[in-house]
């Protein structure tokens, strides 16, 4: 058996694929599934919907492949970091629907946390900073929320778990509760230093250590699927939050080390190696991965908006037709003009973390135009990782004497024009990997590693393959005028904060 069966539950669609032992792709499969928006800043996902889209690309992924059970090696996991299941152990029934990570309804219990001091013991414990987008205040408001829900906990009658601990629950038929390290670490529950769940902080938070799963390595075998969901049993043999999966997917194994991913937002993660870098620019300080027990580290930055930008001037402004006009629109741009668009839609991720600023364009003229807005939208992204890049530097001095090669992958990569741009802006290489499913790849990476069908990380890495290297060719002092004026900018954002 030299095929693997990657799982990617992600925010808006569940997705399989299946890899052979050269890494090429075999079938793939994906379905969207609903969102539900029951109030403002609320965001849920119904976990049957999860369930059930899950197993049916599974099932249509087999079979485009012509495969049965009896193929496949092992499965990995993948899945959107953050969102919040909470079920009954007898049953398997969720009491709530999950809370995705994009909810915001606790942000006023995070707001009394800081207020009383608690975050800098957090943050030295779990690398993270108080907000909403972690799972543990999640956990909290659905046992406050749901009627008799504490108790029940209490007594042991609940399990807590983010989507892969849910669906591999669900695909052993309730034998087995467990997660792996990188999801573990973005619970706000998890001391990621000594690779426990924190009595300290379960207590903060007040969730009872009854409903934790066990931490386990990435790459683990963790149980079986049921002979009934997919024909047969399959070993279920490697799980990894989807940044953490695109990072191994990347063969970002060595320090110094740095993947982003371009999708609707942008994640980028440094490789720290053994050494959890405390961050001093309000990046988050994360395990990359867990392997025979050693834990690599990560420093990641978060930008809110990426691919968004370019969505709104589709479905907002009606500039372009398709994401793909942007580039050939933006190659069109009066040189002369320097506009920025700072996208603050939702506030400012790292290394900023305002959530109350809003978005705005800068420099605008009566010749601006739909070129120019292009061009901004598409530059906003290259800035934003030039700023995540510098946070980076000053948080790990090793990263100043690197030879730096930004490896990427999302749907914004397919943008040359954008791509050339980033390599201008950040000064350095930015390389295009042929297989740009990097996510799925990194899970079924994982199984593999388990099931013997792929090598260890060092020769694992000798199999990335180079599509296109962008090399920087703008002039230094371009760049700097270009950087500085997206500095202004940026403040300008940053002071129209009302508080």
């Amino acid at each position: 058996m030299s095929l693997v069966l990657a799982i990617d539950q992600g925010t808006t669609s569940s997705r399989a694929m299946v890899f052979r032992a050269d890494l090429s792709v075999a079938a793939i499969a994906q379905a969207e599934f609903p969102q539900h928006f029951p109030a403002s800043g609320w965001v849920e996902h119904d976990p049957e919907d999860i369930w059930n889209s899950t197993v049916a690309v599974c099932r249509e992924a087999l079979k485009k492949a012509n495969l049965t059970a009896k193929d496949i090696a092992a499965i990995g996991i993948t899945n959107q970091r953050e969102t919040t299941l909470v079920w009954d152990r007898g049953t398997g029934k969720a009491i709530h629907r999950a809370i995705v990570w994009q909810d915001r309804r606790t942000a006023d219990f995070c707001a009394r946390l800081k207020d009383q001091g608690h975050e800098p013991a957090i943050t030295a414990k779990t690398g993270l900073i108080i907000d909403p987008y972690f799972s543990g205040t999640k956990v909290a408001w659905m046992l406050d929320n749901v009627p008799g829900a504490r108790a029940r906990a209490e007594r042991g009658e609940l399990l807590f778990g983010t989507v892969d601990c849910y669906l591999l629950w669900r695909l052993t038929g309730g034998v087995v509760h467990a997660t792996d390290a990188t999801n573990a670490s973005r619970t706000l529950l998890f001391n990621i230093h000594s690779g426990t769940w924190d009595d300290d902080l379960l207590k903060l938070l007040g969730v009872p250590r009854a409903m934790l799963p066990e931490v386990k390595d990435c790459s683990f075998r963790f149980g079986e699927t049921m002979a009934d969901i997919l024909g047969g049993p399959i070993a279920i043999a490697g799980i990894a939050g989807d940044q953490q999966a695109a990072t191994i997917g990347q063969a970002c194994f060595s320090p110094g080390m740095i993947k982003s991913t371009y999708g609707t937002g942008c994640f980028a993660l440094l490789n720290t190696g053994t050494k959890a870098v405390a961050s001093k620019s309000k990046l988050l300080t994360t395990i990359a991965y867990q392997l025979k027990g050693r834990r690599t580290y990560a420093l990641e930055g978060s930008i809110f908006v990426a691919g968004s930008a370019v969505q709104w001037l589709r479905d907002g402004l009606g500039v372009i037709k398709q994401a793909a006009d942007t580039g050939p629109l933006a190659e069109k741009s009066d040189s002369a003009q320097s506009v920025y668009l700072v996208p603050a839609f939702v506030g400012m991720g790292a290394p900023y973390w305002n959530p109350r600023v809003r978005g705005a364009l800068f420099g605008l003229t009566r010749n601006t135009g739909p070129a120019e807005l292009a061009h901004a939208a598409l530059e906003s992204v290259c800035y934003q990782t030039c700023d995540l890049w510098e946070a980076m530097r000053a948080d790990w001095p090793e990263a100043k004497a690197a030879n730096v090669v930004l490896r990427v992958d999302g749907g914004m990569t397919a943008s040359d024009w954008t791509m050339q741009r980033l390599a201008d802006l950040l000064d350095a290489p930015v390389d295009r990997p042929v297989i740009q499913e990097t996510t799925a790849l990194g899970a079924a990476y994982l199984a593999g590693l388990s099931a013997g069908v792929f090598p260890e990380p060092e020769k694992f890495a000798d199999h990335w393959r180079l599509e296109y290297r962008f090399e920087p060719k703008m002039s230094a002092a371009t760049r700097e005028r270009k950087r500085q004026g997206w500095a202004r900018a940026v403040n300008g954002v940053l002071a129209s904060d009302e508080e």
